[in-house]
């Protein structure tokens, strides 16, 4: 039986409750917890494509790589994206697995190394800002780029981070074989982290790249590719809200594209939160029309479905 195709792309910060609750344990009792809402999803029907991000999980390897400089082969980022894609698909995989069991769904879970093209042109190659790894100081941030050449940022008000180029997704490579999986009814975690980012020489071979995907606009393709019914940006508040933190702040229920689009022209949505989920959703919609973009919080994707929670974007009226 065909099933209505729902791209949930969930934050790799999500995985990480708190600063007490960062080992490797702690991330999968994280993922089984978002993993009972997506089966909420998959129980209502959906197939889902599941994506997640990857940033302080890279960080992490990132950081042990550093530290273990000139005893062990340091780990490209690129690579770093393939080991977290392998280590929280098999969270989510796993988990997954578990919950259906336990509701005696029938469904099968595969986790898929991909790969997603840039442009070797791309201008973010000549001003990185995508933040990656765990917040620091800003004495422990000049350390850092110093001794291993890191270019560090401060983000948005909130510490210091390690920057590296985002450049736009092209093309998922992986994407025939995600088609497949899905019609055939299977649930797939897919283009973790963004995707690895790769290029193509001047033979047509893949070259892997140090820099990172937005994991918001690399799902925003995969939803538009697949044209999918449903793209969900599972993230950390319920609602999208304009005027946010201050008096006026207003909570966003149901809007069109047309209204998102004036509200970014008002400059709601800051760079370094809301706004590459909302230019994710845009994206979206304007590639697949008939589609609808949910954007709340783990604990309300099942109400959000009925429509009792979350914000609501639709391309018309």
């Amino acid at each position: 039986m065909a099933h209505a195709t729902a791209i949930v792309a969930v934050g790799g910060n999500s995985l990480i409750v708190d600063e007490q609750h960062q080992s490797i344990p702690d991330q999968f009792n994280a993922a089984a917890a978002t993993s009972h809402y997506v089966a909420d999803m998959v129980e209502a029907g959906w197939t889902v494509v599941l994506t997640h991000g990857n940033g302080p999980q890279v960080g992490f390897i990132l950081r042990r790589s550093g530290i273990a400089k000139g005893v062990v082969p340091e780990v490209p980022i690129d690579y770093a994206d393939a080991d977290t894609q392998g280590a929280i698909g098999y969270m989510f995989q796993r988990s997954l697995y578990n919950e259906f069991r336990r509701r005696g769904l029938k469904r099968k879970v595969i986790a898929l190394v991909t790969q997603v093209l840039v442009d070797p042109r791309d201008p973010a190659f000549q001003d990185p800002t995508k933040p990656i790894g765990a917040y620091m100081d800003h004495s422990v941030a000049e350390s850092l780029a110093t001794d291993f050449g890191w270019t560090v940022k401060e983000d948005a008000g909130r510490g210091w981070r390690r920057v590296v180029a985002s450049p736009l997704p092209r093309r998922i490579i992986e994407l025939d074989l995600i088609k497949s999986l899905i019609e055939q009814g299977h649930i797939v975690i897919a283009c973790g982290g963004g995707g690895i980012p790769v290029l193509e020489d001047e033979r047509g071979e893949l070259q892997g790249l140090e820099a990172v995907i937005d994991k918001d606009l690399a799902s925003s393709l995969l939803a538009r590719d697949l044209q999918a019914e449903l793209f969900v940006i599972s993230t950390a508040v319920e609602k999208v809200a304009i005027h946010f933190n201050q008096p006026n702040e207003r909570w966003l229920d149901r809007i069109t594209l047309a209204e998102l689009r004036g509200y970014i022209a008002e400059g709601h949505f800051a760079k370094g939160s809301m706004g590459p989920k909302i230019e994710a959703v845009v994206s979206f919609l304007e590639g697949a029309p008939r589609g609808r973009a949910i954007i709340t919080n783990p604990p309300n994707l099942g109400r959000a479905l009925t429509g009792a929670a979350g914000t609501h974007i639709v391309a018309g009226g």
